[in-house]
């Protein structure tokens, strides 16, 4: 790893309670921990420099020895993240340059603010400049639209998590986004808990959906280490039959959906069944409709839009006279 100087720690006041004493760096290594982020990193590099990682352009204009050192830059104001796994990319792409963070990951930034700071062979760096660039770029624009949701909700207790509307193969890094963003992360992917969906129950009744969801809950916790079991439910007929299960069968109810009204019922119905077990509501769900949500007392709130919807923050990268 080729960082010097690391500035990671507490990222912004938006983040739930109970991760406010966790550093972006922790979060970073748990997410990419499964090496699946490296093997992208390595696409990365040979999509760019081809099967004989090289570029002809730096190779002919520099000499080998030739240093420099260039600036990762903020065009405009913004959520920062991706920081953290500029050491990474550096070690697949440019092994002999060093970083030092003038940021944090989850930092709030002005156009214009230095990000960091690159010191290596001019060839490295600009080999990585363009990977650099589109993660850094991509990362915080989703930590930047999640932080818009986040504050969307204002002072009330409501999560704002992601989906699994991500991009291919950049999923883990995403979620991390959304983490800097103040957000909280739903399942990982199909691997790591149970969400019984709409299609899974099609053709049942609720009493029948019932009776299968708690079959199936049993049977999971039984043979695999989960994160949680939920079933998404779009009536309030179909709410009422989950609530009837007993307590324990499921962790969350997932109202599809639902319009804000419905979303107030439901909340009504699970607070008189002793407020378990949580509820979460999705589906076409906007920036402007947040905080009418959230007031209804809703657990939870997930939005794909915090990542497929997330425009990419302009960032940019200063090179230094070569020495």
């Amino acid at each position: 790893m080729y960082v010097i100087n690391s500035a990671s720690g507490d990222v912004r006041s938006g983040v739930e309670e109970n991760t406010k004493t966790t550093s972006a760096e922790d979060w970073y290594k748990e997410l990419v921990s499964s090496g699946i982020t490296r093997r992208l990193l390595e696409i990365c590099r040979d999509e760019d420099l081809g099967s004989d990682h090289q570029d002809p352009t730096a190779m002919l204009m520099f000499e080998a020895n030739e240093r420099t050192e260039a600036w990762l830059v903020a065009r405009e104001p913004g959520t920062i993240c991706g920081l953290q796994a500029v050491g990474d990319v550096l070690d697949v792409l440019a092994p002999t340059t060093l970083f030092r963070d003038l940021a944090q990951d989850g930092e709030i930034v002005d156009e214009g603010k230095r990000l960091g700071a690159l010191l290596g062979p001019r060839r490295e760096i600009l080999a990585a400049e363009r990977t650099l660039l589109n993660l850094l770029g991509r990362l915080s624009g989703v930590a930047t639209q999640t932080a818009r949701f986040v504050h969307a909700v204002g002072d009330s207790l409501t999560q704002v998590l992601d989906t699994r509307k991500t991009t291919p193969g950049m999923r883990q890094l995403e979620k991390y986004a959304v983490r800097c963003g103040g957000g909280q992360n739903h399942r990982m992917g199909l691997h790591d808990a149970v969400l019984i969906k709409d299609n899974h129950l099609v053709g049942f009744s609720p009493s029948e959906a019932a009776e299968k969801v708690a079959r199936v809950a049993a049977e999971a916790r039984d043979r695999f280490e989960l994160a949680f079991v939920e079933v998404e439910v779009d009536t309030l007929e179909q709410l009422e039959a989950m609530l009837a299960l007993d307590e324990g069968s499921i962790d969350i109810i997932l109202l599809d959906n639902m319009s804000v009204e419905q979303i107030g019922q439901a909340v009504e119905m699970r607070n008189a069944n002793g407020r378990v077990p949580l509820l979460e509501a999705s589906g076409g769900i906007e920036l402007s409709g947040m905080e009418r949500v959230a007031r209804t007392g809703v657990d939870r709130i997930s939005v794909g839009a915090i990542t497929h919807h997330a425009v990419w923050l302009d960032i940019g990268l200063d090179a230094g006279v070569p020495t």
